[in-house]
Formats: C-alpha cells, structure tokens, sequence
C-alpha cells in the first residue's frame, strides 16, 4: 500500500470511529479491513472445485464493530448501520440474535447478518449481540466482491471480538456457507479466499478443492505495467438466475461424465460423452479455463506477461462464447482495450455485468481509457468508470 493510500485508508478510519460515536454513542472495539478483489483468471472454476487467481486489491470495507456486554439491556440484538446510506446519523437495522434465520434480513444487512448466523450454527459458539458500522469504498456489483469484503471484515471482526480461533479456511468456508444458505447466493469459495489470504504485490493461486493456495509474484512494477479496471456500471448480482443457472449446468455435466466435479476432467475430448450441446459448451470454459489458470501462473513466475496476456484474452472469449457471462458492455470494453494496445483484456467476475480488466503498460493509461469512453460514448452506454488497482493485503485488523 502506497504512502498516500494509507493515509486515506488513516482518514477513513478515523472517520468511521467518530461516525461509530455518533451513530451507537459509543467507541468502537475496533476496526477491521477486507479488501475487496480483482479475478485475474479462473472464472466460475471455484464451485467446480478447480484453480483460481485472484489479488487482494487497494479499495476496501472498513467494518467497526463493538461487542455488546451481557448486562446490557439489548445484549442479544445485532445492529448494523452503514456510511453509505445518506445522513451523519445513518438508520440503524436491528435483529434479534435468536431470529436470525434464511430470509430474516434483507438489503446490504443480510450479508453481515449472514457471518453471524453461521458463527451461531458453530459448536462451541457462544455469540452474543454487537453493534456494527461498515464504510466501504468496493464499487457496489462491479464483480470487485464488494459483499464478500463486508462479509469477510465481518468474520474477522468477530473471530478476534469472540475469540473463536478460526483460521484463514475456516473463515473462507463459513462465509461461503453464510452467502449460500442464507443470503442465498450460490457462489465458490474464491472470493472470500482472496480477501483473507492475499499477500501484497502477489496473486493468490488457490486450488478449491484441497484449499492449498501459494502467493505468486505480479511482476507489474519490473516490467512498468499495471491493471486497470474498467467498471461498466452493468451492476450485476450473484442471486440472479444466471449464475445459478450456470453452476446447475456443471453439476449436470459432471454427473453425466460419472465425476465429482469438472475438475476432474483434464482434455477436452474427454466432453465428447456430453450430447447436449449448451451443457458441452458450459464444461469446456471450465475444463480451457483450469488450463489457463496453470498456464498464467507459469507465465508469471517467468516474468512473461505477453504470454498472460494471451491468456485473459483467450479467457474473455471461452466466457463470451462458451459460458455466455459476457455483456455487450464488457465485450466492448474488452474490445477497445485490445485495439489500443492491451497486452490482454478479459471480463472479471460472476459476469451479467461489472467490470473488465486490461493488463497494460502505465504509459497507456490514457490511451486506453480514452479508447474505452469513446467506445462507450459512441454506443450509448454509461460512462465507465476506470482505475488502476494494486495487489494488497488480504484482510486484518485496520
């Protein structure tokens, strides 16, 4: 994190602790910060137990949390409130601790709602109430996993608050349950992942079915290069039929292949056993797209970043054809960076919308991004919103 970030991420802080005050009355225990994440490549390989290759990025949820003491008149109720809703005194959503269920909670509330309700389904959890405040600056349904930062800052919160002893997996596998069973979200488990256990100036590379992931070096300051971000303001949202729609068709076409998961299947030839032709198309973006996250990490210990990318262009296709998770936003996206020069582009995330990345050298910066709004201008869409990230820290105390 640069000198400059971290005194905005200072600023932030000091800013929640004194909105915390004035919201609760009182001071916070602490504050803690999830990052949210860029997918380099491996889309949609997660919950199909395969490889991924996500950082940890510069843009975060910043979570204040308090923990109520047990003589309190409203010791067993949660209170959540956010900087994001308008006003220096933001509404408040309170829920009995003993009524949390699947459906409870609605709006941005479910997802921290959702960490506590699958701590209390832990043995040996003894939760009680808290008070929770969040600022985020994560791009709400930009494919940025801007609910999993809330999700994550949360857990860790309250894994120091309640001395629960879990580890970086535990916390990974619990948020991925609490966005599945009760926000109802049928995602994997990467993003929670990046968000817990990125390293600075490294992607993560994580394999999801053992869970055994390894920090591997983004050589983007030796070779002057950066990622942008292009977020096509397409807010998408991982409750959608699509995405659920998406993973039925994996399981459906690993059941007919007689596997566990499309992990298993290393050769395409190997989906010729498939007779429909959508489910064919769905299982070979996972079985190339598992390919490519092993070739890009290998390219990137080489310090080769025109081999990567040819890769995240090669990525953007399979999910544009074969998934069909693009957009025509992305697509164009995707299109006016590769004309101006990108070394790669694909779409990031669960798709239907968010944003795309470029790898590219910083001189093109502006050529790019000048490239992508005359793109979007001339076809009518949204402005997008572009800028650069930085692989960080994965979450921790703030």
């Amino acid at each position: 994190m640069s000198a400059s970030q971290s005194a905005e991420t200072t600023t932030r802080i000091d800013a929640l602790r004194q909105g915390f005050a004035r919201t609760y009355g009182r001071q916070p225990d602490g504050v803690w910060r999830a990052p949210g994440r860029v997918n380099l490549i491996g889309e949609h390989t997660d919950y199909n137990l395969g490889f991924v290759l996500p950082f940890a990025i510069d843009k975060n949820a910043l979570v204040a949390v308090r923990r109520k003491s047990a003589n309190e008149p409203d010791a067993a109720r949660l209170d959540f409130a956010s900087t994001f809703e308008a006003g220096a005194q933001p509404p408040i959503t309170s829920v009995p601790l003993a009524d949390l269920e699947p459906g409870s909670v609605s709006g941005w509330a479910a997802y921290p709602a959702s960490v506590a309700w699958v701590l209390g389904q832990q043995d040996g959890v003894d939760l009680s109430g808290f008070e929770l405040l969040v600022d985020s600056d994560v791009p709400v349904g930009s494919g940025l996993s801007s609910s999993h930062a809330l999700e994550v800052g949360t857990i860790v919160a309250l894994n120091e608050l309640f001395e629960l002893g879990l580890s970086a997996t535990d916390m990974a596998r619990l948020t991925q349950r609490a966005e599945n069973e009760f926000v109802g979200a049928p995602t994997g488990i990467m993003d929670q992942s990046a968000s817990l256990m990125s390293h600075a100036e490294h992607a993560l590379f994580l394999d999801c079915r053992s869970m055994e992931s390894s920090a591997v070096p983004l050589p983007l300051a030796a070779h002057d290069a950066v990622v942008l971000v292009i977020d096509t303001r397409v807010e998408h949202s991982h409750v959608d039929g699509g995405y659920g729609a998406r993973r039925a068709s994996c399981e459906a076409a690993a059941a007919a292949l007689g596997v566990e998961a499309l992990r298993e299947i290393s050769s395409v030839s190997e989906l010729e056993a498939l007779s429909d032709p959508v489910t064919l198309r769905r299982a070979r973006h996972i079985v190339t797209e598992n390919r490519r996250v092993l070739d890009t990490v290998k390219a990137l210990r080489a310090g080769d970043l025109h081999a990567v990318g040819a890769l995240l262009n090669l990525s953007h296709e399979s999910m544009r054809d074969d998934y069909e998770i693009s957009s025509i936003e992305l697509d164009a996206a995707v299109e006016a960076a590769q004309s101006a020069g990108a070394i790669g582009a694909r779409m990031t995330g669960g798709g239907f919308g968010g944003s795309a990345i470029a790898l590219i050298g910083r001189e093109q910066i502006p050529a790019v991004s000048q490239a992508v709004y005359e793109g979007f201008e001339q076809a009518g869409y949204l402005r997008p919103n572009i800028f650069t990230v930085i692989a960080d820290e994965g979450a921790g105390r703030a």
